[in-house]
């Protein structure tokens, strides 16, 4: 398992340079966070960026250490390690010169690049890490404190650079942030269901029988009439939702149906394709 993550985290790191090496930097657009920071001080100073990738995340990956965990900040560690030996290696020719089409290609290489180190635990940048401490503090989300991070970061590289290209990788920026979501949780997004039915047997039978998923029989209460139901709460993948939809309503058409996201399932007897609760 160990040596799989260890795997996982380098080929993230990999497909991650490929994206900036051949899209991204011979178009002067960049990307958010420590990478940003370290590739605009490669361009100012003429240092290599693989030494300033791992010398800025260093005070970060200190504070994620103390406030975080060690399995979080060796993973993070690591995989940074590999993109700066990445960096130094890999120093291919560019696709294209076309920096609309850099910026979209090397948006989606780079999102799937850091979508697959997320999957394998790890992350490429310290400011993460220093969101989530913040968040504990601060009246906003992890994303906000990211977003805002970033949002700053390429706007001053339109100081370093010029404002096309600050323009070019905020783009990016969002193409990647769309990509790293599908990667990390993958195409088969899970949804949680709740389903107030006066018919909770027949549907719950359709979903376990038909469905082939697993569903949990809440006890509800109705807040004005006072009167006694079920609750159904069932998870499925984002593909079967209209599915599970049309076949609630056709046993009940006055069924209150709720659905949600879910960022991760896991325990009992959970799969893809089926489960139970």
């Amino acid at each position: 398992m160990y040596l799989l993550r260890a795997v996982g985290l380098a080929f993230g790191s990999l497909i991650y340079t490929l994206g900036l090496d051949v899209f991204l930097t011979p178009n002067s657009v960049i990307d958010g966070g420590v990478v940003g920071i370290s590739l605009m001080a490669a361009h100012i100073t003429g240092i290599s960026f693989s030494v300033f990738i791992v010398l800025l995340n260093l005070p970060f990956l200190v504070m994620g250490y103390k406030k975080i965990g060690i399995h979080f900040t060796v993973a993070s560690l690591y995989s940074i390690l590999w993109l700066s030996i990445w960096s130094k290696l890999i120093h291919l020719e560019p696709v294209t010169k076309d920096p609309f089409l850099s910026t979209i290609f090397g948006g989606i290489i780079i999102g799937i690049g850091v979508g697959l180190i997320i999957r394998w635990g790890g992350s490429l940048d310290g400011t993460e890490m220093l969101a989530i401490i913040w968040d504990r503090k601060l009246p906003f989300s992890v994303g906000e404190i990211i977003m805002f991070f970033n949002l700053f970061i390429l706007g001053v590289s339109g100081f370093v650079f010029n404002w096309n290209s600050a323009m070019y990788s905020l783009i990016a920026y969002f193409i990647a942030y769309k990509v790293i979501d599908i990667v990390s949780n993958g195409l088969d997004e899970m949804k949680g269901i709740l389903i107030v039915t006066s018919k909770d047997e027949e549907v719950s039978r359709c979903i376990t029988q038909d469905l082939h998923r697993g569903v949990t029989m809440l006890h509800g209460e109705g807040a004005y009439a006072r009167q006694h139901t079920w609750v159904l709460y069932c998870v499925v993948s984002r593909l079967e939702i209209m599915q599970l939809r049309d076949a609630v309503t056709a046993i009940d058409p006055n069924a209150f149906i709720s659905i949600f996201d879910i960022q991760e399932a896991h325990g009992g007897l959970f799969k893809k394709r089926k489960m139970s609760h």
